[in-house]
């Protein structure tokens, strides 16, 4: 049973800017002036305390009702009182084309609007700024109120009353009123037709964005979502793509593990392109390719595992004192120190995202000779460190290890550019890259087999069992049907599986035992069940998984395994992107939609 309390939250955004807004509108975590800046709405993780946020309070509330607009990134939700009046509010950030140039704006868009009876409502508007502090210092103008603290402005333009909401002051809501969330800066236009002219095209924008993608017949709306939520998770200025757009909700109840994932992993933006790819949608993988090759060519010696979504920002981890935690979990940290971990997966993960932009033929500026030596030099790096410790997939703050999955994508970063050599003519880097990878390949199948477990480990030489293992035929570094992968997955159902969720890993770390299950490894479980044939029981486990989205849609990082309550940072493109490839790789074809079993 999922918790009521827990994360039933939805995500605006345009690709600058998003939010989230809880079932009952209420904007509980907006960052400013984009996805890693100082949270103006930070209430997510206020626990008790109640500020930074903004809502809409009908006096005798007795239900809400709240639900996307169908294949957008616009929330609706409407607020009905005991006396049958209601109001319908509609939350968006502004995204479309104008002038032929994206329009992103840092703006969040807010219009209520009353649809039954008199409906009688309070408008509160409490940013805070420096991660939890209240903002010291207000001015009203005539149709605006403006905010600031520290290096923190934000203004609210609207046609209600700047002095009802700032007294937060009741009133009768007789006609439609518009309220825009946004830099300090003058709103020039007309608010109501700008308002509402920026929500049709808002609408359209993602209607046609929806329209193009590759779905399979089955899971539809839930594919759409996710490849939304993904979309709304990549900072296109610069192409970077963030783990998730929160920081330091906890792994588990008062676990410790609070981290802040609102920068970019190179590993798992791969994840990221690759499930956008599989649904046709390649400008993503066009822009952080940029992002992640710009960030290579700098001659650095060593790539950091993950960077700020402009890359040279520093990440340096610290704790914000004024923010009580998700539920009262702190710490709430700000930065991460995994930025300093040495982690060698990443060479082969900007590697494999990268490689399609050699080989599909949908793309207009298909890279070639100049970004395969980028690539080369990564790939020289990934075989040289193939197997050295490092701090693995998982991050472990207190160990190092070789890793089989660090190596397994060393491995693949080194196939990869020997598969890009030959399609470029280069047959000498071919077989170079080809005898290179074919040599870790050897060594890794060997050292990662583990004979007493009859599994390939964490690590060679360890009894640890890991879920990314589950990753090596997706690889190909093996084949699926290899009985040593065969009883690999048998082992992991065995030891790994919790009530049809999957751990990571199931022995103590530096933090102790882990408690929840890693939603993105019961997508890679899925997928190996999958590819040995078992179809009935992956699509058997993926509709189960389905059931503990929240009601929109979306996915945190991890579930308890006992309550199937979400918890780590949200929305969390790791599982999004596993549910695009699991329902990609289940789906039944466009013709059997009349019912056939799959073969």
């Amino acid at each position: 049973m999922k918790d009521p309390q827990g994360l039933d939250l939805a995500v605006i955004g345009n690709g600058r800017t998003a939010a989230l807004v809880d079932s009952a509108a209420r904007l509980v975590w907006w960052c400013v002036p984009r996805f890693d800046g100082d949270p103006v709405f930070c209430r997510l993780l206020a626990h008790d305390e109640e500020k930074g946020f903004s809502d809409v309070v009908l006096d005798g509330l007795v239900d809400a009702q709240s639900e996307y607009l169908r294949n957008t990134a616009i929330v609706t939700t409407v607020l009905t009182a005991e006396d049958g009046s209601a109001i319908r509010i509609t939350d968006f950030a502004p995204r479309f084309r104008n002038a032929g140039r994206m329009l992103r704006a840092p703006q969040l868009i807010r219009i209520i609007e009353p649809v039954a009876g008199m409906p009688r409502i309070t408008i509160r508007f409490r940013p805070a700024c420096n991660y939890g502090a209240p903002m010291p210092n207000r001015s009203l103008g005539s149709n605006h109120i403006r905010y600031w603290g520290s290096e923190t402005a934000v203004r609210l333009t609207t046609d209600a009353s700047p002095s009802n909401i700032e007294r937060e002051t009741p009133f009768i809501l007789t006609q439609a009123i518009h309220l825009v969330f946004g830099p300090d800066e003058p709103f020039a236009d007309d608010l109501e037709s700008t308002c509402r002219e920026f929500a049709e095209l808002t609408r359209d924008y993602w209607l046609e964005w929806v329209r193009r993608l590759a779905v399979g017949y089955e899971w539809q709306d839930a594919v759409i979502r996710a490849a939304i939520t993904l979309k709304l998770c990549s900072f296109e200025e610069t192409g970077a793509i963030v783990a998730a757009l929160t920081t330091s909700i906890p792994e588990a109840p008062g676990s410790g593990r609070n981290w802040d994932y609102r920068y970019c992993w190179l590993r798992d933006a791969y994840f990221v392109v690759k499930a956008l790819n599989c649904v046709g949608a390649t400008r993503t993988m066009e822009h952080f390719v940029d992002y992640a090759l710009g960030i290579a060519a700098t001659g650095a010696e060593d790539l950091h595992p993950v960077y700020g979504i402009v890359p040279s920002d520093a990440l340096t981890e610290r704790i914000a004192p004024d923010l009580k935690g998700y539920q009262g979990h702190g710490p709430v940290r700000v930065g991460n120190a995994a930025v300093e971990q040495v982690q060698h997966d990443v060479y082969g993960s900007v590697i494999l995202a990268a490689t399609p932009m050699f080989f599909d033929k949908r793309l207009p500026r298909p890279a070639g000779e100049a970004q395969f030596r980028l690539l080369e030099a990564l790939a020289e790096k990934a075989a040289k460190l193939a197997f050295e410790p490092d701090a693995g997939i998982w991050e472990y703050r207190g160990r190092k290890r070789v890793h089989t999955h660090s190596a397994a994508i060393c491995w693949a970063g080194c196939n990869r550019v020997a598969a890009v050599a030959a399609h470029l003519g280069l047959s000498d880097r071919a077989t170079h890259w080809n005898r290179i990878a074919d040599t870790i390949q050897g060594a890794l199948l060997e050292r990662a087999w583990n004979h007493r477990r009859g599994a390939f480990t964490a690590a060679p030489g360890v009894d640890d069992l890991d879920a990314s293992v589950l990753l090596l035929p997706e690889l190909g570094l093996i084949d699926a049907g290899d009985p040593r992968f065969v009883s690999t997955v048998n082992a992991i159902n065995k030891e790994l599986l919790r009530d049809k969720h999957v751990m990571r890993y199931a022995s103590r770390d530096d933090f102790g035992l882990p408690e929840t299950a890693f939603l993105v490894c019961r997508f890679w479980l899925i997928d190996a069940w999958a590819r040995l044939g078992r179809f009935s029981e992956a699509r058997g486990l993926f509709q189960d998984a389905l059931r503990y989205r929240n009601r929109y849609g979306l996915l945190s990082e991890d579930i308890h395994p006992r309550t199937g309550a979400l918890w780590g940072n949200f929305p969390q493109t790791y599982s999004m992107a596993g549910l695009i490839a699991s329902a990609m790789r289940l789906s039944r074809g466009w013709e059997e939609r009349n019912g056939r079993a799959p073969p």
